[in-house]
Order: structure tokens, then C-alpha cells, then sequence
């Protein structure tokens, strides 16, 4: 008997694009895709190929595994602005199976340090409404160069949670198909963490049509057991 489909776990490798953040690390083009090579021999599910609006190498990087990698989804990470998503969908271009992954801020920390300008609102809650905005806009901008759509929500252990309800049902509404919930300031512990989904899960009313995924930060040593 096979199990069911909401039993599989699903892996997401971001060696390429948040690994190759460690200090002292520099990874070329070939490198990464030799790197990406063996997470294929591994059976990972989902490869983070890069971060192609962020440099001409990691776009060069992000396409030239889209090319050669066979297997495995290729994702390209980009911010919840369009020029980024273009940049993504046209390094993906040459992959299989592609997906993009694209959020921004969701904490007040966030939002009020990165939508400072009165162009995104002049209150706090004028800002938030504005993030919902963009993350939908880039959602459906994503949705023209592939299906598979990642939304992160970074911060969101300091989010405000009716806000981040919110823009989760937003987003999947949009149309992604995975919800990406970061541990961004690596501080979560096991039964924080735990609450956090199952309280999204319980409180989104759309929740069922997306997958939800972890990336968890290791400052405490929890990354593993979070």
C-alpha cells in the first residue's frame, strides 16, 4: 500500500543559495553545478540553484544547472519585486521542472525597516496592507513562467500573527503552492515552532491547497529538531 501523498516529506536543499551565504565561502559556476550533480545522485526533492537576479555569475550558475541538472525541481530565490521574478524565470527557463521562490518581510521589524519610504504607506498598517499587495502581485507575476510557486515569509516567528494569517491566504489565493514559514532570526525552539505551523494550518481557511515548509536557522542548535 502506498502512503499517502501528505505523508511525503519533501527536501529543499539550499546549499547553493543560503550555504554558499557561510563565511568564507565562494562557490563558481561549475562548482555549484558539480555541488547540485550530487544532490541529484542524493534524490533531493527541490535544489535553491541560487539567487539569479543578484549577480551576473548567479544568474549564469542558476542557468547553467536548469540545463544540466536532471531530476530534481530547480528553484531560482527572488525578492517579491518584478524585475527579480523576470531575472528567475528566464534563468529557469531551460529546466524541467522549475519553481520560484519569492516573499519578503513579514515581521513589523521588517516591514517598517524595509518599506521605510511613504510610497508603501505612511502607518505601519498601511505598509502591511501594502506588503500583501506586492506578495500577491509577485505571486501571479511568478505564475506566468511556472505553476510551482514558493512564497516565503521571512520572520515570521516575529510576526504578527493575524498578519501573517493573512498573507498566507492571500498568497495561496494567488496561486502558490508552497508556503515557506523561516526561522529567520534562529531563536525558535522545537515547541514554539511547532505551535507556529499548526496555528497557520488551523487559522488559514485555505491552508489545504498549499504545502508548508520549514527553513530553520541553527544559532541555538535547534535547526535540526525545529
Amino acid at each position: 500500500m502506498s502512503a499517502d501523498k501528505s505523508d511525503k516529506v519533501i527536501v529543499f536543499d539550499t546549499t547553493l543559495r543560503d550555504g554558499e551565504q557561510a563565511a568564507g565561502t565562494r562557490l563558481g559556476s561549475r562548482e555549484k553545478v558539480e555541488i547540485a550533480s550530487q544532490l541529484a545522485r542524493l534524490g533531493v526533492d527541490v535544489i535553491e540553484a541560487g539567487f539569479p537576479i543578484s549577480s551576473p555569475e548567479d544568474f549564469q550558475a542558476v542557468e547553467l544547472i536548469a540545463k544540466e541538472i536532471q531530476g530534481p525541481t530547480i528553484c531560482g530565490l527572488t525578492r517579491a519585486v518584478i524585475k527579480d521574478i523576470d531575472r528567475a524565470g528566464e534563468a529557469l527557463a531551460p529546466a524541467k521542472k522549475s519553481r520560484i521562490h519569492t516573499g519578503l518581510g513579514v515581521s513589523d521589524i521588517h516591514i517598517a525597516g524595509k518599506f521605510k519610504d511613504d510610497k508603501y504607506g505612511k502607518t505601519l498598517e498601511a505598509k502591511k496592507a501594502k506588503a500583501i499587495v506586492m506578495g500577491v502581485k509577485a505571486v501571479e507575476h511568478a505564475l506566468q513562467y511556472t505553476k510551482d510557486i514558493e512564497f516565503y515569509c521571512e520572520d515570521s516567528g516575529r510576526a504578527d500573527k493575524e498578519f501573517l494569517y493573512q498573507i498566507v491566504e492571500a498568497v495561496i489565493a494567488a496561486g502558490a503552492t508552497t508556503i515557506n514559514i523561516p526561522d529567520t532570526t534562529g531563536y525558535a525552539i522545537p515547541e514554539q515552532f511547532a505551535k507556529l505551523i499548526a496555528d497557520l494550518i488551523a487559522n488559514v481557511p485555505n491552508s489545504n491547497k498549499a504545502i508548508f515548509s520549514m527553513h530553520c536557522h541553527d544559532d541555538l542548535g535547534m535547526s535540526v529538531a525545529n
